[in-house]
This record gives C-alpha cells, sequence and structure tokens, in this order.
C-alpha cells in the first residue's frame, strides 16, 4: 500500500521534508566564496552534483538568495570543497545564520588556504577541492541553481591509491532528512554490464 502526496496540498515545508528525506544520501558542496568586498564566506549546499565532463562543469542549488549565491552573481568564482567525516562539526557550523559580512572562515575557526585560480580561498583540511568560474544559474521558484566550470582541482597525496582518491580515505559525509548525516558504512563494488555479456537478470557471462 501507498500513500499519495499532491505537491499542490502541501505548503514549502512540508514538501522540503519529503524531498529532503527521500532523496538520500546526498553529498555535500562545501562551498567557499567571496564578496566584492573581500570577506569570505563558507557554507554547506547539500542539493550538489555533476553537470558535466567535458567540460568539467559542477552545479549546487541556493535556497533563497543567501551569501554563497550573492557572491557568486557578485564575482564569478567559487570553490567546491569535499566535506569530509572528521569535519562534520564545523561542516555543520557554518550553516548558521551569520550576517552577511561575517565570515565563516574566522567565525567557527575554519583553517584557509589560497586557491590557485579563483579568489575564494580553499578549506586547508578538505581533501578535495575544485576551483570553479561560474558558468551560469538557472532560477527555480525559491532556489537557484549554479553552474560553475572547474578550472582547477587539488587532491591531497593522503588520499590517493594508484592515482585515484580512494573512497575508504575520502569518508565523505552526506545529508540524509531531518538532521540527520550519513557516513559511508558498508561499499559494495559492483560492475556495470555490456549488452554483449547480458545472459538475463542476475546472471554474468
Amino acid at each position: 500500500m501507498r500513500i499519495d502526496f499532491d505537491p499542490e496540498q502541501f505548503d514549502r515545508q512540508g514538501f522540503y521534508r519529503l524531498l529532503t528525506a527521500s532523496v538520500v544520501p546526498r553529498p555535500i558542496a562545501w562551498v567557499s566564496t567571496i564578496s566584492a568586498d573581500g570577506v569570505a564566506n563558507l557554507a554547506p549546499h547539500s542539493f550538489f552534483n555533476i553537470a558535466c565532463v567535458a567540460p568539467p562543469v559542477l552545479q549546487f542549488s541556493a535556497v533563497g538568495r543567501k551569501d554563497s549565491l550573492r557572491n557568486v552573481e557578485e564575482t564569478g568564482q567559487f570553490v567546491v570543497n569535499f566535506a569530509p567525516e572528521q569535519l562534520a562539526e564545523q561542516i555543520n557550523e557554518t550553516a548558521t545564520d551569520f550576517p552577511r559580512g561575517v565570515s565563516e572562515f574566522d567565525e567557527v575557526g575554519v583553517a584557509a588556504e589560497p586557491s590557485l585560480r579563483v579568489k575564494p580561498p580553499r578549506v586547508a583540511a578538505s581533501p578535495v577541492a575544485f576551483e570553479c568560474e561560474l558558468h551560469s544559474t538557472v532560477r527555480f521558484g525559491d532556489s537557484t541553481v549554479v553552474f560553475g566550470r572547474v578550472v582547477h582541482a587539488v587532491v591531497s597525496q593522503e588520499v590517493m591509491t594508484d592515482g585515484h582518491p580512494e573512497i575508504d580515505k575520502l569518508k565523505p559525509l552526506s545529508r540524509l532528512g531531518k538532521d540527520e548525516w550519513g557516513t559511508i558504512g558498508d561499499v559494495r563494488e559492483i560492475s556495470r554490464i555490456r549488452h554483449a555479456d547480458w545472459r538475463g537478470p542476475g546472471t554474468r557471462a
């Protein structure tokens, strides 16, 4: 038995809770930006994914008119910092609704490092960072999707094995419903099946 939900019959918060509890786990873009007057901002965004590979484009959705979006619109640049499990408390603290003009790096005590190709700083303790130039934005109701072309990437040697980032070393943090956060848990490796090898459901050549 299923329960039907009509989005038109829900208030915004009600359907938001349904969406965020069902579209899980969601990777976190820990986005650093800088305002036109030089104040660095840092905030987590869990509506985040890859938009394109060639050219490399990342996307995140800014819900409402928050500092991340304003800064990107002003400067055309941002950094997506990887959100690892060991920095969970700091990631959550940077979601605090500090007034505009207050730097989360300073308030939360997050160490920053200079980026190579863009002005917003990177999170020094984050194992991966993607420096981005704004490609475009698309507005949907109360949210704006931000597309950024990756112009530089940096990865810590400590999370690499044979030139590839390893999931058990990255230890990604994710967002779930309510105030729930997820960690990596068990990892299964299942290779994709080529049509030439297809022998029916549950079988391999």
